[in-house]
């Protein structure tokens, strides 16, 4: 049973319960209806079992999934790099997502690349990992030494982070203000600097000054000059 029986069921009834009206001691409509309802309260109870047992199933399946082991930022783990499918030790930078999946941003160690991964992607490191490691190439790095590349690290992961915050909130403020000039625009409202128009404006006349558009003021007009003509003058008698 679905959905569509039921309504089907519930349609039918609403009909009879119609004609019901017209003619109320009709056996005949008396007994489909009573028919009817009980097909509906069947319909609902298997309806409500079935979605109880889908949820069951939804949380025991989340349970299994759901990694045993807390993993915090910091922790070291083995990760499952994409490009080749292969797991190599690596840190977790950040842990996000929600509790029942989270998504840990993860450093592979050696390389400056993370990668988002999920928690069947990650697990620990086995506990013969150091054993394993081959005789390195390069000189083996003292304790003082190690704690600073790891502070390093960390310091770079979080200028990383408040770099791409910074990012963001510039991008937030500049789409609220096209939006708010979009909005302007259509009102009629002309806001100087925006569609490509300049705050500054000048007069046809190549020689007026420049003007600032919505000072209140107009451009400056231009003073055309002439010669200076002086005015005759009576010689004195000598």
């Amino acid at each position: 049973m679905d959905t569509t029986e039921l309504e089907t069921y519930q349609v039918q009834l609403s009909q009879v319960e119609l004609a019901l009206q017209t003619d109320p001691e009709n056996a005949g409509l008396l007994s489909l209806r009573s028919e009817l309802q009980e097909l509906i309260s069947l319909t609902q109870q298997s309806l409500a079992q079935a979605a109880s047992s889908s949820r069951a199933d939804s949380v025991r399946k989340t349970a299994n999934s759901t990694p045993s082991h807390t993993w915090t930022a910091g922790s070291d783990c083995l990760a499952k790099y994409s490009g080749d499918g292969s797991w190599y030790p690596a840190r977790i930078a950040s842990v996000g997502g929600s509790a029942e999946n989270p998504v840990y941003s993860i450093m592979f160690k050696g390389y400056n690349t993370t990668e988002l991964v999920k928690g069947g992607e990650i697990k620990p490191l086995p506990a013969n990992h150091q054993e394993k490691v081959s005789a390195p190439s390069k000189r083996k790095l003292t304790k003082a030494e190690d704690e600073e590349r790891d502070r390093k690290k960390k310091r770079n992961e979080k200028k990383l982070e408040v770099k791409a915050a910074k990012a963001k909130e510039q991008l937030a403020k500049q789409a609220t203000w096209q939006k708010f000039a979009k909005k302007s625009e259509k009102k009629g409202v002309h806001i100087a600097g925006v569609a490509g128009t300049s705050i500054f404006k000048t007069p046809d006349n190549p020689l007026g000054r420049v003007g600032v558009t919505g000072s209140g003021k107009g451009m400056t007009e231009v003073a055309i000059r002439g010669k200076h003509k002086f005015a005759p003058t009576d010689e004195p008698n000598a």
